[in-house]
């Protein structure tokens, strides 16, 4: 009889375990998603926004896929409770799934600041408010920005006359979704802000320096930043923050203050710290039979938010069920700022990092590097505005490869004014999902390549190499 493994979520983590256990008839697999939506790629969604992407284009796996790979996706299936005696999952309309192996990937949730004004006497939200979380999340702002937009053209164009009033929006939050935001809105022609607690933004990946860069590079595309600012009221007049100063404003978007979503693993009684505590295996430290993977997962004293490592924990424990070796350790991660005139990758922790810095920094140009070396390897990075060396340096950081005294410099200036020479097979281009050049060199298309190697379903960051690199294999030969 196959083992019963049941997913708690339908995110990006559970998605890539499905996509690792798709076919193997030792389990039967069971996703119970609380969307509508087969699992869906949550970073691209402020390109939804932006109007780059389709929103079906963001499905990882269709349904008719999990059927056909014997996985019983069930959507809209919220949880209730975990039965851990009876090793049953309630659902809220009171089914119950059995399970023998039970895998939380609940993600995280967005939590509401503290800014008077946000919910309303009636217990709703100030229709101006919009959280940016979620497919229906982005439905419902680009809905709300089609209509202030097209409302603020309407009267225009004769020579000379200028618009009535552009659109005003502010983002709370200068972290990588509220700058992914912030210039989805910009390009959708909103004035738009952004404002940050702490004093520089990205401030949770890079320093101060990177920070500025970026803020600078924001503004030059013509969206303000306030930093060291918090925002504390909402009024009729807009949006108010500490320091008495009031951004007028028909939208607000927050993207601060998400938290891992654990009340399901707390009302379980298993081990929670700010995620759920695993150990090596992603076991819960609490009950054998639980593991979690995620956003909501929590190992080593940390938890993550990013794609590498979620997909990383969901191969090791697909690894792990199937009963081969395999261990998490934690050390992988790699973020990326997908958005329109900003390029960012973060490796590692570059601001926590123990090590000797290399640094580069030219903000005329928009261009921020940074290395933290130890014992001659990279342990960690973060490049900002100049994206040239990300594949070079993320192979190195990734190998752990032994840098000469003269090599981290080197990393760090500009490429060439030749042309750069080719990415040779074993070289990474897509970070999320671990494809070398020669995989992507494989396929004939871009299908194929999504479909085989998952190459871009990630943060996007690596959809160009990815797209050139497809381009430029040879054409299979007909044989016969």
């Amino acid at each position: 009889m196959p083992e019963r493994v049941v997913v708690v979520g339908g995110g990006m983590a559970a998605a890539r375990l499905g996509e690792h256990l798709a076919g193997d008839e030792r389990f039967a697999v069971t996703v119970l998603a609380d969307e509508a939506s087969p699992p869906y790629n949550r970073i691209l969604l402020s390109a939804v926004l932006e109007g780059t992407h389709a929103a079906d284009a963001l499905t990882l796996r269709s349904a008719e896929w999990y059927a056909e790979h014997g996985i019983d996706l069930r959507l809209e299936a919220r949880v209730l409770e975990v039965d851990r005696d009876a090793r049953e999952v309630v659902l809220v309309d009171g089914q119950r799934v059995a399970y023998d192996r039970l895998v939380l990937a609940c993600g995280s949730i967005p939590t509401l600041p503290p800014i008077r004004g946000l919910v309303r006497r009636d217990g709703t939200l100030d229709p101006r408010v919009h959280a940016f979380r979620t497919l229906d999340d982005c439905r419902r702002l680009d809905a709300a920005t089609r209509s202030l937009v097209e409302g603020s053209a309407a009267p225009l164009v004769e020579e000379g006359r200028s618009p009535v009033r552009r659109p005003r929006a502010v983002v709370v939050g200068g972290g990588l979704l509220g700058l992914q935001v912030a210039r989805a809105l910009a390009v959708r022609g909103l004035l738009t802000e952004v404002v940050e607690g702490a004093d520089h933004l990205l401030a949770s990946q890079v320093g101060s320096g990177a920070g500025a860069v970026l803020a600078r590079d924001l503004r030059r595309l013509g969206t303000e930043v306030y930093t060291g600012a918090r925002a504390v009221r909402l009024t009729g007049d807009g949006l108010q923050l500490d320091n008495g100063y009031v951004l007028p404003c028909d939208l607000v978007v927050l993207t601060a203050g998400g938290r891992p979503s654990t009340a399901l693993a707390r009302r379980a009684g298993l081990m929670v710290r700010r995620g759920v505590v695993v150990d090596h295996t992603l076991t819960s430290v609490t009950d054998d039979r639980v593991h979690a993977i995620g956003d909501c997962a929590e190992h080593r004293r940390r938890t993550t938010g990013f794609v590498p490592p979620a997909w990383e924990q969901a191969e090791v424990l697909a690894r792990l069920l199937r009963g081969e070796e395999a261990s998490y350790d934690g050390s992988r991660s790699v973020a990326r700022l997908r958005a329109t005139g900003l390029d960012v990758a973060v490796l590692g922790d570059p601001e926590r990092a123990e090590g000797e810095v290399v640094e580069v920094t030219n903000p005329i140009a928009g261009s921020h590097r940074r290395l933290v070396v130890h014992g001659g390897r990279i342990v960690a990075a973060a490049l900002v505005g100049d994206l040239s060396r990300v594949g070079l340096i993320t192979q190195l950081y990734d190998r752990g490869t032994l840098l000469g005294p003269d090599e981290p410099g080197q990393l760090l200036l500009p490429e060439a004014a030749d042309a750069p020479a080719p990415l040779p097979d074993e070289a990474e281009v897509c970070a999320c999902a671990g494809v070398t050049a020669g995989e992507v060199r494989a396929c004939a298309s871009m299908s194929e390549c999504v479909d085989r190697t998952r190459a871009t379903t990630g943060c996007g960051g690596c959809a160009d190499v990815v797209r050139r690199l497809v381009e430029d294999s040879p054409a299979p030969v007909a044989v016969g």
